[in-house]
Order: structure tokens, then C-alpha cells, then sequence
């Protein structure tokens, strides 16, 4: 247990020979300890399945897993560990400011590859008709691109069918108009094959010879734009055969999968908000508990052992320039007054 315990005191940052003089402060940096080694675990696990999803292979995931998890563990304990207690709270919260954006933006980091672990059989759902819809896009496309000759084509055989069909119900009208004549019941009203039956029947004979000469023509036409019709739609099944459907497997795809299965799903979603502000309160809470525990016996210690620091560089400085004054006595008076003063000035400075 005693090991355990100072593992997490080294994971905290904390000095281990200061917190063996002020034993009270144990439990607190055990637990800031722990829970900065936690995120480092979660992030490790996190980053080694997203990279899983990347490269395919589980033994780079895991190594690039273990680099990015000591990454987070690093730079917890590095924000943690510079924190310091000065007894001047509006201050330390400005200071601690950076830090906890900065922790809020790893916990993003980390709950987001969890997320699409917690989520995976909806995400694999959601992927199989993003695959569907990729394909059904895909198909339109090519589609579109032969409907308008398609079209044109159906139209111009459109065109010369009804050229046809107008020449025929001429054609009809004209015979109809000629055979009334001849037995009385329209034209004249007189039953007989006279001059005027005679003209009626000439105008439906030469009707009926355009219209065998519109025929052929139109017939010729309309077989040859069929053809090309049916080449046009033999090439648009081919490139649809050739259509191949790719899975959406990757990263940035799941990640698209999880966005709309979260906009889709106001449970989904609640669960990856919550999800979400679980890792932040995780990753914030040492920042947290820095900022709102009072001074307590280690930070004291800390501070007198900067001291004790602050007071020997400042002993070590004043020593140096006594000394530099003493050497500078064998100068002229106009030299040794610039260095004096250029010595004062350094000194001001540290």
C-alpha cells in the first residue's frame, strides 16, 4: 500500500520528501495523484482504438496508444504541478485560467474516440446506410449524366412518331372528306362521282403518298436514334455494373457517423453530452482541487524551500558583484563608473 501511495504522490508532481514531512497532506495528492494516472489510462485506450480504426493494426495502435497516454499524463501532472498557493485566490484563478482550458480541451480529446467505442453497434447501423446512400448518390450521378442524351433522343423519336401521326389523321381526314362526297352524305350532298369527288379523292391519294414517304423516312430515323438509344442505356449498365461499394470504415467516417446519429437521437446525444462533462469534471478536477483547497503544510513547505532557493541566488548575486566592484577598483574612474553602474543595473534586474 505504502508503494501505491507514493506512486500517486509522484504522478501528483508533489515533492515526495515534502509530503513525508506533512502527512496530512497525503490523502489529497494521493487522489490528485490517481487521477491524473486514470486520465493518462483513459487516454491511452482512447487514442490506441482510434488509431486502431486508422492504421488497422493493433500493435501500432497500441504503441502510438502508450506515447499519446504518457503525452496526457505528462502535461496533467506538468499543469497540476506548477500550480502554486500564494493565499491571493482571484489571482491563482487567472492564473489556473490557461490550465483549465487546456484541460478541457484534452478531455475532448479523450471522450471522443470512447464515445464512438460506447456507440459502436448505432455507428456500424448508421454506417451501413451512409454506405447505401454514398452508393444511391453514385448512381444518380452516373445516371444524370446519360439522362439528358437519353432524352434528347426519346424526344426526337417523339417528334417524328407524331409528325407520322398527324400525316395519317390528315390523310384520313382527306379520304373521309373524299368518300362523303361520293355517296352524299357531306360535301355537295349529291351522290355521285363528279369533278368535285374527283379533287377530294386526288388530294387524299396524294396524302396518302406523303404520308408512305413521311413513314419510310420517319422510320429509318426513329430505328437509328433507337439504336443509339439502346447503345446509350447498354453503356449506363455497364457503368453501373462497374459501380463498386466502399464501406465507410475510417475514422473521419465514424466520427460522421456518431454526428448524425447524435442529431438524429435526443438520447444519444443527452448520453455523449453527459459523457462529455464526465471527462471534463475528471480532467479539471485536480486543476480544481489545487485552486479550492486552502494552503496547507505542503504548500507552506514548498514555499519555504523556494525560499530557501530565492534567498541563496540573490546571496550568490550579491557576492558576485561585491566581487566584480572589488576588481574594478584598478580601473580609470570613467570606466569603472560604467561598469559600476552597468553592474547595478544587472543586479536591479535579477
Amino acid at each position: 500500500m505504502e508503494k501505491v501511495k507514493r506512486f500517486f504522490w509522484l504522478c501528483s508532481g508533489a515533492s515526495i520528501t515534502l509530503l513525508n514531512k506533512c502527512a496530512i497532506e497525503s490523502t489529497k495528492y494521493v487522489g490528485i495523484g490517481a487521477t491524473i494516472f486514470f486520465t493518462g489510462v483513459f487516454a491511452a485506450l482512447a487514442a490506441s482504438y482510434a488509431l486502431f480504426a486508422v492504421f488497422d493494426n493493433i500493435w501500432i495502435a497500441i504503441l502510438l496508444g502508450l506515447i499519446w497516454g504518457l503525452m496526457i499524463f505528462n502535461l496533467d501532472r506538468f499543469i497540476v504541478s506548477s500550480m502554486r498557493k500564494e493565499g491571493k485566490p482571484w489571482q491563482e484563478w487567472l492564473m489556473a485560467t490557461p490550465r483549465l482550458i487546456l484541460a478541457i480541451i484534452i478531455s475532448v480529446v479523450i471522450a471522443k474516440p470512447l464515445e464512438l467505442k460506447i456507440f459502436e453497434k448505432e455507428i456500424n447501423a448508421e454506417l451501413v446506410l451512409m454506405e447505401q446512400q454514398a452508393y444511391a448518390n453514385q448512381e444518380n450521378e452516373v445516371k444524370l449524366r446519360f439522362q439528358t442524351e437519353q432524352d434528347q433522343l426519346n424526344k426526337e423519336i417523339e417528334t417524328l412518331n407524331t409528325e407520322v401521326i398527324n400525316k395519317t389523321n390528315q390523310r384520313n381526314e382527306l379520304a373521309k372528306q373524299a368518300r362523303e362526297e361520293a355517296d352524299g352524305t357531306g360535301g355537295t350532298k349529291q351522290r355521285n362521282a363528279g369533278p368535285i369527288y374527283k379533287l377530294k379523292k386526288a388530294d387524299a391519294d396524294k396524302a396518302d403518298q406523303e404520308l408512305k414517304q413521311l413513314s419510310d423516312r420517319n422510320e429509318t430515323i426513329i430505328a437509328d436514334r433507337r439504336a443509339t438509344l439502346a447503345a446509350t442505356q447498354s453503356k449506363l449498365q455497364t457503368e453501373l455494373m462497374q459501380l463498386e461499394k466502399q464501406k465507410p470504415d475510417g475514422l473521419a467516417s465514424r466520427l460522421e457517423a456518431l454526428s448524425r446519429i447524435t442529431l438524429n437521437s435526443s438520447a444519444i446525444a443527452l448520453a455523449s453530452w453527459f459523457m462529455m462533462l464526465l471527462f471534463i469534471a475528471i480532467e479539471t478536477a485536480p486543476v480544481f482541487v489545487k485552486l479550492i483547497s486552502p494552503r496547507g503544510p505542503y504548500d507552506h513547505l514548498l514555499k519555504m524551500e523556494e525560499h530557501v532557493y530565492e534567498v541563496q541566488r540573490v546571496e550568490h548575486l550579491a557576492r558576485e558583484h561585491a566581487a566584480a566592484k572589488e576588481r574594478l577598483k584598478d580601473l580609470a574612474t570613467t570606466e569603472a563608473d560604467y561598469a559600476n553602474n552597468r553592474l547595478d543595473v544587472l543586479l536591479n534586474k535579477s
